[in-house]
């Protein structure tokens, strides 16, 4: 940590993975008093009927090979999970106020950039402008289509193969533009 860095606000998804994640980061910069905003559009990617199964029964049940252009391609969603299914997040209380429309019967890497494009619009990229230092704690495919906002030279190849290790900080240095931003370091 860095002597004397405060963060203004920090983001986080409506998992608990994520938020346990983001307490315990706030803790040891020691500032839990910070504003935190949840929000669903930060959550990790939506796995469709694949949800609840590890990689192991995912791919017992339809291929290594299938699993893998599920969970690593741009633009190749998992089958869909009906709206009906137990498992679908139209159940979960976190998500009540939320129009149908918006909760993902699957997802790709694709969809989850579109999914998170009005969040970087609306709220991460005018907070950004406006000076403040913010913290983002995620998931991986959730801050793999996060980066393709911050860095849209990105190719969709690039972002399939981009690594976002767990529980390691990605810090990007921003110059504000006319155009957007330029990541420094």
């Amino acid at each position: 940590r860095e002597e004397g860095f405060v963060f203004d606000k920090a983001y986080t998804s409506c998992l608990k993975r994520a938020i346990k994640t983001l307490w315990r980061a706030l803790e040891e910069l020691d500032q839990m008093w910070i504003p935190v905003v949840k929000d669903w559009r930060l959550n990790e990617r939506h796995y469709g009927a694949l949800q609840g199964y590890n990689k192991a029964e995912m791919a017992e049940k339809a291929g290594e090979a299938q699993v893998k252009l599920w969970r690593r391609s741009y633009d190749v969603p998992p089958p869909a999970l009906a709206y009906e299914d137990p498992r679908s997040p139209v159940h979960d209380p976190r998500y009540a106020n939320l129009d149908r429309r918006f909760i993902p019967q699957a997802e790709s890497l694709k969809d989850v950039i579109a999914r998170e494009a009005p969040y970087w619009s609306d709220t991460l990229a005018p907070t950004l402008r406006a000076g403040m230092n913010v913290l983002v704690v995620g998931h991986s495919t959730a801050l793999r289509a996060l980066s393709s906002w911050v860095e849209p030279h990105l190719t969709p190849e690039e972002l399939q193969k981009l690594e976002i290790p767990n529980s390691t900080p990605v810090v990007y240095n921003l110059e504000i533009t006319d155009d957007g931003f330029n990541v420094v370091s």
